[in-house]
């Protein structure tokens, strides 16, 4: 059931994209088109697996080399139609026995078990060629497919040449293939151009094969919409919707509650444990991973984030963050690549956690930046406050231990150590040590001038309060 290769057509110039990007490589749930296309070929386990590239292929070869370095990349260096396509993998790979599919890099929605169906109804049938055709709704502008009575394909039939019997037909030609690939490398040198684009059509290969007394089978596609291609912004993001649906769906019947899957989008790589709980307004990007119990949202951005059981992230956005059982984060905070928290751990409003840790239990409450530190277990950083980590140069790690009061409206200035158990007063700026179970006070103190406001803001509302406030203290005296 191997087939001796996948040849995916990713060289069109791809125009009703309108963008300055290879139409394949626009993304959908964390994936290029051409991911997709290629995530599903693989699951026929091909000995060879080639794309075909044109058009900005100095793109769609950049990405392949970072995502896909399995996949062969073969230049059709003219837009000649896609025989002409097929022809340049045969001319530059080489001959190819066995069973060759042939699909199209702008259908992200393909499933690799319809191609799986489509080589095993091929190898079954023993046929030359075999096509992928669906069942769909409107068939207008489509290839028809015409079959005998004996089930195989007689003919695909373009709807501009149907007659009216043919119109009627709902089954199209998706335009994918499994081949026997000798008898098709040897049928697409024999196709012409003899036609109104002066391309080499890979449908007259079907056409070339029957001539030659072989058998044509059609393979009919259960779902319509997987087969549909992306030729334009609109398309895409129908096809995006339809995706995330698939995906959501696939998580709900493996235990995830998702309350508002309108607004709920996931990426293809996202794992999550029974009883997660997504809220509306969630996004889940890259690898991210939920634990059981978990309960993300409304308003919460994740990517490559792992999340453990029974945590909650409420109106937050987390990049490569490690978010352990427990843990609360929320709402408005900010967990930047290398937070780490621990078991039970609070990471409050407008907080922000770069590269750090924070320990078991701890708590980071609100307004507050921690940035290249590592927090012990059980302590508590007040609010407002700031590890200063960064000289101008280079950055420097602060250390704060198990059971520590840090006071709100703190500079912790690195590199420092706070020992188990120490205090920090409010207002303070941490420049030094602070010793285990020791109280570190480190501000100016505090100097009231009398009646500055009146001499310094006269006419002021605050001179007018002062004046006011004074005369009233000097009545009850």
């Amino acid at each position: 059931m191997s087939p001796a290769a996948v040849i995916v057509l990713a060289a069109g110039e791809g125009t009703r994209m309108k963008s300055r990007t290879s139409k394949v490589l626009h993304e959908l749930c964390g994936r290029s088109m051409l991911g997709h296309v290629l995530t599903a070929a693989r699951e026929l386990e091909p000995q060879s697996l080639i794309v075909v590239v044109g058009h900005r292929r100095e793109q769609v070869i950049a990405h392949l080399k970072d995502t896909a370095p399995d996949a062969q990349p073969v230049v059709q260096d003219r837009q000649g139609g896609t025989g002409h396509a097929v022809r340049m993998a045969f001319e530059q790979v080489g001959a190819l026995a066995g069973t060759v599919v042939v699909t199209n890099g702008d259908h992200p929605l393909l499933r690799g078990e319809t191609l799986r169906e489509l080589v095993r109804v091929h190898e079954q049938e023993g046929n030359a060629a075999t096509i992928l055709s669906t069942d769909i709704p409107d068939a207008t502008g489509y290839g028809r497919i015409v079959r005998a009575a004996d089930g195989s394909v007689r003919a695909i039939v373009e709807h501009k040449d149907a007659d009216e019997a043919q119109l009627a037909i709902n089954e199209i030609n998706v335009g994918m293939y499994a081949f026997d690939g000798e008898l098709l490398g040897a049928a697409l040198t024999r196709v012409t151009t003899d036609n109104a684009k002066g391309e080499e059509y890979l449908t007259d290969v079907i056409a070339i094969l029957r001539g030659d007394g072989h058998r044509a089978g059609a393979h009919k596609a259960a779902d319509w919409i997987e087969t549909q291609g992306v030729n334009d912004k609109v398309q895409l993001a129908q096809a995006t919707r339809q995706l995330n649906d698939r995906l959501l769906e696939r998580h709900m019947r493996a235990g995830v509650t998702v309350i508002d899957p309108q607004t709920t989008w996931v990426d293809v790589d996202v794992t999550a444990e029974p009883d997660v709980v997504l809220h509306p307004d969630t996004r889940l990007r890259g690898r991210t991973h939920l634990g059981a119990g978990a309960e993300i949202g409304p308003g919460a951005t994740l990517t490559d984030t792992v999340v453990g059981e029974d945590a909650t992230v409420v109106n937050a956005v987390c990049d490569r963050a490690e978010i352990g059982p427990e843990v609360g984060v929320g709402p408005f905070a900010y967990l930047r690549p290398g937070a780490r928290l621990r078991r039970g751990a609070k990471v409050g409003t407008y907080v922000e956690i770069k590269n750090a840790v924070v320990g078991e239990g701890s708590k980071v409450p609100h307004l507050t930046y921690v940035g290249d530190a590592d927090i012990g277990k059980g302590s508590n950083i007040g609010a407002a406050c700031v590890f200063v980590n960064y000289d101008g140069v280079e950055k420097h790690r602060s250390t704060v231990g198990d059971h520590v009061k840090v006071g709100s409206d703190n500079m912790i200035v690195a590199p420092v150590e706070i020992g188990d158990g120490a205090y920090t007063a409010a207002g303070s700026v941490i420049v030094s040590n602070v010793p285990p179970g020791a109280m570190a006070v480190a501000r100016g103190r505090q100097r009231n001038i009398e009646g500055w406001v009146e001499r310094k803001r006269a006419g002021t509302p605050a001179a007018e309060a002062a004046r006011r406030a004074r005369e009233a203290s000097a009545g009850e005296s």
